[in-house]
């Protein structure tokens, strides 16, 4: 009996001492062994994370992972870093970080505190907030006027949880339509299974004008939520500066002016939020 005690707590020590060395690996020195990036993107979530005519990624986000890239084949010492870009859903963003699929999420995901318990994210990398895409002519007058609509929204988004919060709050009368994307919300909205339909108000315009096929919509002037973007990973502090050092480089130099003028110049001139934004977060090196 002693003996078999013995065997065992020695089994138990062997244990607790190996796990922190698996742990410990970190996702620099993976990427480093490996030679491969994986990047996670969205199909379509324009104009961050989508597939072009090409058939491949496109967007804002996809660009700033694309430089975070070369700068860490290059922090890295690699001859050449073999980039892997993977597929994801807003639904299998989260669960495939944890699973290792993929390194680095390059979309239009919005930190949240909730989030930023179990994963890490980048410095800001845009600030949006969640909006109403109407048929035109069919916008309400009031918020009270949306009581009843039918309103689209993706599933696994941050605008979905915004709207069953206001809706158990009793301060949005409407009924939700869960997609699994924005393609299905837009065709929702103009099948008319859907009265509204709701994302961030960057997406809704992009959509409504890369996908709406000249169909006229109209943008509610309600926005019901923050939204500051960033680039999710699993929480390594290393591999989290290794990120932040290019964004604050592209902020703090100016580069980020013509990657936003690719992707948002037909929207306008960026707001003062989004400048500040890039003001406060060109961190000094």
């Amino acid at each position: 009996m002693i003996k078999r005690t013995l065997l065992l707590g020695g089994l138990v020590a062997s244990l607790v001492i190996a796990m922190p060395v698996m742990a410990s690996e970190s996702v620099l020195s993976r990427i480093k062994q490996s030679g491969t990036l994986k990047l996670g993107y969205r199909e379509n979530s324009m104009p961050f994370s989508f597939v072009g005519d090409d058939k491949q990624p496109r967007g804002y986000s996809v660009d700033l992972c694309r430089i975070v890239a070369e700068d860490l084949g290059k922090q890295l010492d690699l001859p050449k870093l073999d980039v892997r870009w993977v597929p994801v859903t807003a639904q299998s963003r989260f669960e495939a970080l944890k699973s290792g699929a993929i390194d680095l999420e390059c979309g239009n995901t919005t930190q949240t505190l909730a989030r930023r318990a179990d994963f890490d994210f980048s410095l800001m990398t845009f600030i949006d907030g969640a909006g109403l895409l109407f048929l035109d002519g069919e916008v309400p007058s009031s918020l009270e006027a949306t009581k009843g609509q039918r309103v689209a929204v993706v599933a696994g988004t941050t605008t979905e949880k915004t709207l069953e919060d206001l809706i158990a709050a009793g301060k949005l009368g409407v009924n939700l339509i869960k997609v699994p994307d924005h393609d299905a919300a837009l065709r929702a909205l103009k099948d008319k299974t859907a009265t509204a339909y709701a994302a961030d108000r960057t997406v809704l315009i992009t959509t409504a004008l890369v996908r709406g096929q000249g169909q006229a919509f109209a943008l509610a002037t309600l926005q019901f939520s923050y939204e500051p973007y960033g680039l999710a990973m699993r929480r390594d502090a290393d591999f989290r500066l290794a990120v932040d050092r290019t964004l604050a480089r592209l902020y703090r130099s100016g580069e980020i002016s013509p990657i936003l003028g690719r992707w948002f110049g037909q929207l306008g001139k960026p707001n003062d939020a989004l400048l500040a934004m890039f003001l406060l977060n060109g961190l000094p090196e």
